[in-house]
């Protein structure tokens, strides 16, 4: 621990516990109540490994392969984003808004409710897409990646929760498949992305945690994120807004009537986005939800007809 503080690394006690949890494959329980027990050689060196690499700069998350995330404990790598506290406020806003439509079966008869389709761009480790798919055993969810191999994190998460069924992967760019000469091989949820049936919209609710940050901004990044965390995930372009307007054009042509986007908001890019929307006809009920912290964190937004 005195190494962690010594070279000035966040909320080093809680790092320092956690990796030695990790090394000693025990929880937190179990390391108050025996403080008596030695280490062994193998597991001392496991533990000052890890604590050196994380003096180094390498995240805790990256270090244990775990990040918590609405309560669901997920694997992560350096592939993928680390899934942060602020993006838990995507959930509550899509929950919120999807209302009764967000219920296994109408409250009035009782009938199982139809199927809800939503969409999860940029899924990463699968934190969202996973997490609906937790919450809306009715739903059908399409998780879409540029990485591949963030694609198969997030499967191996989607498996472990026991959730795999109901989410169909692809690899695109935003909306719009890498590789449309792929379509047939791939299947049903490469097809799904690449046209909607019948000319109309496709899903119910569309949510994202876009890459949002200004290259120009890397050097102000703390190192454990700009060393460490993808950067396909964390940078937009110059400006840090580059991807909205390209996700809110693919979006407006993907909902159903009264479909719901949600998106995280960058720093300061609260007002760009919401002018999008603003100068777009189509969509309705545009809002936006402040983090804990009071910073504009969500942009909610419906498509109308």
């Amino acid at each position: 621990m005195a190494q962690l503080r010594a070279a000035q690394i966040p909320s080093h006690t809680l790092a320092a516990e956690l990796l030695l949890m990790h090394a000693l494959q025990r929880d937190r329980a179990w390391l108050y109540s025996h403080p008596e027990e030695l280490l062994d050689a193998a597991k001392a060196e496991k533990f000052l490994g890890l604590i050196a690499r994380r003096e180094a700069g390498e995240p805790v998350q990256y270090l244990t392969g775990k990040q918590e995330f609405w309560g669901l404990e997920f694997q992560v790598t350096p592939a993928v984003l680390i899934p942060r506290p602020e993006t838990e406020h995507v959930m509550e806003v899509a929950l919120a808004r999807l209302g009764e439509r967000g219920l296994k079966i109408h409250m009035d008869d009782g009938a199982p409710r139809e199927t809800l389709r939503v969409a999860d761009v940029g899924t990463g480790s699968g934190c969202l897409a996973v997490a609906l798919a937790w919450e809306l055993p009715h739903a059908t969810v399409f998780a879409t990646d540029i990485s591949a191999p963030a694609l198969e994190i997030a499967r191996h998460n989607a498996a472990r929760h026991k959730v795999a069924a109901r989410i169909h992967f692809s690899q695109c760019d935003l909306l719009i498949p890498v590789a449309h000469t792929d379509l047939r091989a791939a299947g049903g949820a490469h097809a799904a992305l690449a046209s909607t049936p019948g000319g109309g919209p496709l899903f119910d609710l569309i949510v994202s945690n876009p890459p949002y940050i200004a290259r120009s901004d890397a050097a102000r990044l703390q190192r454990e994120v700009r060393d460490h965390e993808p950067h396909a995930a964390l940078f937009a372009g110059p400006s840090g807004v580059e991807m909205y307007q390209r996700l809110i054009d693919q979006a407006h042509g993907r909902l159903r009537h009264r479909g719901i986007l949600v998106l995280e908001l960058g720093h300061d890019s609260a007002e760009h986005v919401r002018a999008i929307f603003d100068a777009q006809p189509g969509w309705s009920e545009v809002a936006i939800t402040m983090d804990l912290a009071g910073i504009p964190r969500v942009l909610a937004a419906e498509r109308t007809r």
